[in-house]
């Protein structure tokens, strides 16, 4: 039954509606934040090399600061951003897909987790383990789980 409600599309678009609220009042309030999100589902405008690509993790974390932060826009669907990469600080202006993001990380505290089961999602299955494994990875967590 949990499986059914987390892959209900109107539960994921609540999900999704949440994040884009909590981003906008981020941005607003010019507030700095980090996104992990699906890697898979991100893209970038020029593409990265491959020796940068290569080495992202299935969810990567996404670090919204500085220029970063200030080149940041959001819309109904993704969240844009120019990024450099790698040890050369390559550009890329990044397309970030909203339901594609697992959590919102506020200092190092997730201030929102994405728990839909997006049926676009090449690892659909895998959404709520991953979610809760990097929740409990972090150990200033551990208060929250009794």
């Amino acid at each position: 039954m949990i499986k059914s409600f987390l892959q209900d599309y109107d539960f994921s678009e609540l999900m999704v509606f949440h994040q884009r609220d909590i981003i906008e009042m981020l941005l607003h309030k010019g507030v700095f934040f980090s996104i992990l999100t699906h890697i898979d589902e991100v893209s970038y405008e020029p593409i990265l090399p491959p020796e940068i690509s290569s080495n992202f993790k299935p969810i990567t974390l996404f670090v919204i600061s500085e220029y970063t932060f200030e080149s940041c826009s959001i819309d109904e669907n993704n969240l844009y951003f120019e990024a450099g990469f790698g040890h050369q600080n390559v550009g890329s202006f990044v397309t970030v897909p909203l339901n594609s993001i697992v959590q919102i990380v506020l200092e190092d505290t997730p201030i929102f987790i994405n728990l839909s089961l997006r049926q676009n999602r090449k690892e659909k299955d895998n959404n709520v383990e991953a979610s809760t494994n990097i929740f409990l990875s972090n150990p200033e967590n551990e208060g929250f789980i009794k």
